[in-house]
């Protein structure tokens, strides 16, 4: 294997050696099968190409100080993809079957887990696709899950520093009661050209506002938000927002540290009264914000005037990085170790 720069990856896809795969054929699960092939052969009219009967997920694998490597959280992976096998009708995963791929995946990909300190991790994708030729508009009779993983950099080239966003009304993310809280590739290709106007004029990422009255905080690109103020960690409720498991995972430690924690519909105009804010997701843990433009009024919402992390989020951000190398004591048993 030519010798790879830990330092200077990218948060993109590598080859690695292997991946794992499974059949949802004749109403079951079969074996989990082991492949090296990086491309599937799938019927032309497969659901997931027609009618986007396809759910992904995505979580990381650390090689931690002490040789381990842990990962973080999967049985939370499993039960999220469980709920968008619900809300587009594919059959469910068992978690048993799910955390089994994982564990498997990593191991057989052991030499591109990245050293610790290096600032890189193993990214581990679970999709889950339907392959059963379908006409008419209907589930599946056949499903494809599969797992491969790439060894990823930081999400943000600056690693853990403030990023400015801009608001945008002229798309939404996701209906109210659409498919927002699923993780269906629909709605990613429904950000893209919101992405790339954001990125164009400068920005790390786009802000969207509830589709419904363009009045309060929805979704911060593919991330949640959360804000500080009054030593009281504070979030979005909605129902077009997908349930991130790094925000469930600082809203628990937010408590730990003593801080009150508040999930409710956040009006625009209360990003004024944020001392800290940031954008949280697995890729980047905690992106903090630096600012938030909302070109279309004028108006410029700054938490950080000199463009670093606000202490609070610094401090919840170390305590979760820690939690996830095993360096900070598990006491919510949010970890597995995967490889001794």
């Amino acid at each position: 294997m030519k010798e790879i720069d830990w330092s200077s990856l990218s948060f993109g896809y590598m080859k690695t050696d292997y991946n794992v795969r499974c059949w949802y054929r004749n109403g079951a699960w079969g074996e989990i099968e082991v492949s090296s092939e990086e491309t599937l052969n799938i019927h032309m009219a497969a659901t997931c190409l027609h009618y986007g009967q396809e759910a992904f997920e995505g979580l990381k694998a650390y090689r931690c100080p002490d040789g381990k490597v842990r990962v973080f959280r999967m049985d939370e992976n499993a039960a999220r993809l469980q709920s968008s096998c619900r809300g587009i009708m594919m059959p469910e995963l068992p978690t048993e079957l799910f955390e089994a791929m994982v564990t498997k995946v990593v191991r057989m990909n052991e030499r591109f887990i990245p050293p610790y300190e290096s600032g890189a991790s193993l990214y581990i994708r679970p999709l889950l696709i339907g392959t059963g030729a379908q006409v008419g508009v209907k589930p599946a009779n056949e499903y494809l899950f599969l797992i491969f993983v790439s060894p990823v950099g930081p999400y943000f080239k600056g690693g853990f520093s403030a990023n400015p966003y801009a608001i945008t009304r002229k798309y939404d993310r996701a209906a109210p009661l659409g498919t927002g809280t699923y993780k269906v590739g629909g709605n990613y290709a429904a950000s893209l050209c919101a992405s790339k106007e954001a990125h164009d004029a400068g920005y790390s990422a786009e802000f969207y506002l509830d589709a419904k009255e363009k009045k309060y905080i929805d979704e911060c690109g593919a991330a949640n938000f959360f804000g500080i103020k009054d030593n009281t960690y504070i979030t979005p409720a909605s129902t077009s927002i997908l349930p991130s498991i790094t925000n469930k995972s600082l809203m628990q430690l937010a408590e730990d540290l003593g801080l009150k924690v508040e999930r409710r519909p956040i009006a625009e105009e209360e990003l004024a009264t944020f001392e800290e804010a940031g954008a949280c997701g697995t890729a980047a843990v905690i992106s903090p914000i630096q600012r938030i433009d909302d070109p279309e009024n004028g108006k410029s919402y700054v938490f950080s005037q000199d463009g670093k992390p606000g202490p609070i989020s610094t401090m919840l951000y170390n305590k979760l990085r820690g939690v996830q190398y095993g360096i900070e004591p598990d006491v919510h048993g949010w970890t597995k170790v995967v490889i001794e």
